[in-house]
C-alpha cells in the first residue's frame, strides 16, 4: 500500500512539473514590420532560400509585414515606411530596419550627423539667473547626399510618423564576394568602395544611431557570426563562388536566432 501511495505521489508530482506554464516572449503576437534591402526582400522565399523574419515567426511568434526591396538604399526606406502606414496604419507595433549594405556599394559618403556653428542662448549663470550666452552648438545634418544625412531624414521620418512604436536598427553584416553579370560585379569588403570608406564605416554609423537618435541597435555584423571571406563559412551564403553577399536559409538561420536572443532584451511595445 506504501508503494502504491508513493507511485501516486510520483505521478502526481510528474503531471504538476508538466503542467507548469512555458515562458512565453514578450514578442509573441507581436505585429512587426520589416524595412530593408534584398536580404529581407520577401521574394527570395521559394526561389532561393528563407529568410529570418520567416523563422522569427516561428521562434518568437511574432506577425511579420515585410516591405524590404532588393536593392533599396537609406533614402528609400522612407518609401516602404509609407506603404506601411498606406496599409496598416499605427497598427503595428515595432518596426525592424536592416539597411546600409547599397549604400556601401553605390559609394555614398558617410557625411556627418551635425552641423556644429557657434549661436546664442539663455544659461544660468553666478551673477544673474538668466544671461545670453554664446556657446557651439549642433543641428542634425538632413541632407540626401550623404548616409549619414539619410539616416538623420529617415529617422526623423520614422519618429514622426510613428512616435509610439518601438524602432529598431539592423546593422549590415559582412560582405563577400559577388557577381550578378559583368554589369554588376561587388568586390568582398577588404576592398573600399569609391569614395575610399570600408563597409565598416556604415557598420559604425548605424551603431551611432543607438545614441543620435535614441532607437536600440541590434549589431548583426558582431553578433550573427556571418563572416564571409572565411572559405569554411561560405556554406551559409547562397553562392561560395558568385555570391557570398546573401546568407542562404542556413546563414538565414543563424541571424535569425541571433536576433531573437537580442530581441529578447526589449519592449515589443510600449504601455500607453
Amino acid at each position: 500500500m506504501k508503494r502504491f501511495f508513493l507511485l501516486l505521489a510520483l505521478v502526481l508530482l510528474s503531471a504538476a512539473a508538466l503542467a507548469q506554464p512555458k515562458l512565453r516572449s514578450q514578442w509573441e503576437g507581436a505585429r512587426v514590420a520589416f524595412l530593408g534591402d534584398s536580404i529581407t526582400d520577401a521574394r527570395q522565399i521559394g526561389t532561393t532560400n528563407d529568410v529570418y523574419w520567416h523563422m522569427l515567426e516561428d521562434i518568437l511568434g511574432i506577425k511579420p509585414y515585410v516591405y524590404g526591396i532588393s536593392g533599396h538604399r537609406m533614402n528609400q526606406i522612407i518609401g516602404q515606411g509609407e506603404r506601411l502606414e498606406r496599409e496598416h496604419g499605427q497598427d503595428v507595433d515595432a518596426i525592424i530596419v536592416f539597411i546600409g549594405t547599397n549604400d556601401f556599394n553605390g559609394s555614398v559618403p558617410i557625411g556627418e550627423w551635425y552641423n556644429v556653428s557657434y549661436g546664442k542662448t539663455i544659461a544660468a549663470n553666478s551673477r544673474q539667473p538668466r544671461a545670453e550666452v554664446v556657446r557651439k552648438q549642433r543641428e542634425l545634418v538632413f541632407d540626401d547626399e550623404t548616409f549619414k544625412g539619410r539616416t538623420n531624414t529617415t529617422l526623423r521620418w520614422l519618429k514622426s510618423h510613428y512616435p509610439d512604436k518601438q524602432i529598431i536598427f539592423l546593422t549590415p553584416i559582412h560582405r563577400g564576394y559577388a557577381t550578378f553579370g559583368e554589369s554588376n560585379i561587388q568586390p568582398p569588403e577588404n576592398y573600399a568602395n569609391a569614395c575610399g570608406y570600408f563597409i565598416d564605416d556604415y557598420i559604425q554609423a548605424i551603431r551611432e544611431i543607438a545614441t543620435v537618435w535614441a532607437v536600440p541597435v541590434i549589431d548583426l555584423a558582431s553578433i550573427s557570426g556571418l563572416y564571409p571571406l572565411e572559405d569554411a563559412q561560405a556554406h551559409y551564403f547562397r553562392n561560395p563562388e558568385t555570391d557570398r553577399l546573401h546568407p542562404n536559409t542556413e546563414g538565414h538561420v543563424r541571424m535569425a536566432w541571433a536576433m531573437a536572443y537580442q530581441l529578447l532584451g526589449y519592449p515589443a511595445s510600449f504601455p500607453k
